[in-house]
């Protein structure tokens, strides 16, 4: 396996040795996306596990994304003392996940595995140390399981804090193993200990809007879309993935991510959301299907056709335009890129729409291939004219391939 560095020499991680350790938890098919990034960002990784590591994962997994063995047996034929030579050659030891058992015995100098006992080895060496728990909420709050993370953190090892979100068991707690973009980010931090919290919050911020809003009727019933939001989360996703802040104003609800969301019903109170929180933005992208017609008058109680007789008549009046509004006040530094949703004449209708709201942006996509799939087809029509052409594929292939084009 050939493993090429994907940078320009720049990265802080380039030429670096990172041990990644593993136990037994089933959120160790997370950590196989990091050993990717460390190593398409030039890190050399090597990975040592516990036993109970390979009740989740495979040992040929983790040796092919390493391009490593993978060390797991303390007595190996090779050598008796690898603990020793790994612990020698690491700059960054990362133990993601590492699980209750683990911890408490890294606190307590157990030495019963490899694992454990390149943990003391290296320890002594004085050398960094980062672990990203995950476990049952019930175990994480066990007062034991917490006295012995702090005595970790105590002796300088650092933490990457579990997520609240849905649990293996079933549950809805703390527990999760934190994003692979936070463990990556406290891995850069270790080298580069400049980066302090205050200048992380210099990275691009993107404002994005998901969904369809919903138009009330009476206080029961609501004109709206077919739009699921997905497009929208896959851009999310995709963007923070990128290093990109991510803040989103959503119709829907969102599970087990870890945005600032913003929740919203109608176009009224997205464009009050999106006004609100557009200065602190780099970027704006509205993936959300808004209405362009809203009820003049929506009644205060349920209607009924015992109060209607045979027949209702709705007037409808016009929605603001969101991204013409935004368009009208954004800085110089601001870009704004809007979706154009169509049956017919995609291309020439994003067009007209790009120049109308002075977008920098506008994403031209079929309603019968976008609507409740999850695939999508769509032109990205920029500032000139040009219209590049993305075909049909997942809605995370299309996120990624909009956000290389447009960010």
């Amino acid at each position: 396996m050939n493993n090429e560095v994907e940078n320009t020499g720049k990265s802080p991680l380039l030429g670096k040795n990172i041990l990644i350790g593993l136990t037994g938890s089933i959120s160790c098919y997370k950590t196989c996306e990091l050993i990717r990034k460390l190593i398409k960002n030039g890190a050399r990784v090597k990975t040592v596990i516990s036993p109970a590591t390979l009740e989740f994962i495979g040992e040929k997994t983790l040796e092919t994304l390493s391009d490593n063995k993978v060390y797991c047996d303390t007595f190996s034929k090779s050598r008796s003392t690898e603990h020793i030579n790994i612990a020698d050659w690491a700059d960054l030891f990362v133990i993601a996940p590492i699980t209750a058992n683990t911890i408490s015995k890294f606190a307590s100098g157990i030495a019963d595995n490899l694992i454990t006992s390149t943990f003391n080895a290296y320890l002594g060496l004085k050398k960094p140390v980062i672990i990203a728990p995950a476990m049952n909420t019930g175990m994480l709050h066990n007062p034991f399981v917490q006295n012995n993370i702090k005595r970790l953190q105590n002796e300088g090892v650092k933490i990457v804090e579990s997520e609240t979100g849905q649990l293996a068991c079933g549950t809805v707690g703390d527990g999760r193993l934190a994003d692979v973009e936070k463990i990556y980010e406290k891995i850069l931090e270790n080298f580069h200990p400049e980066r302090t919290s205050d200048q992380m919050t210099t990275k691009k911020r993107i404002l994005l809007t998901m969904g369809g809003t919903k138009e009330p009727i009476d206080p029961v019933r609501f004109i709206s879309n077919a739009s699921s939001g997905r497009m929208g989360l896959c851009l999310a996703d995709c963007a923070r993935s990128m290093g990109y802040d991510v803040e989103i104003i959503s119709t829907v609800k969102v599970e087990n991510r870890p945005y600032k969301i913003t929740y919203v019903n109608s176009a009224l109170e997205m464009l009050d959301a999106v006004e609100k929180n557009f200065k602190n933005a780099d970027y704006l992208i509205m993936a959300a299907a808004v209405a362009d017609y809203r009820v003049k008058n929506p009644c205060s109680t349920k209607l009924s056709k015992e109060n209607t007789g045979e027949s209702v008549t709705l007037e409808l009046v016009q929605n603001p335009d969101i991204l013409k509004n935004m368009g009208k006040i954004k800085k110089e530094n601001q870009k704004t890129i809007g979706f154009s949703l169509g049956t017919e004449n995609l291309v020439e209708t994003a067009k007209a729409k790009l120049q109308a709201k002075n977008a920098d942006f506008i994403i031209a996509n079929k309603a019968k291939v976008a609507l409740n799939t999850g695939e999508n087809e769509v032109w990205i029509i920029d500032k000139g004219g040009n219209a590049t052409h993305i075909e049909k594929s997942s809605k995370e292939n299309v996120a990624k391939a909009i956000l290389e084009r447009v960010l």
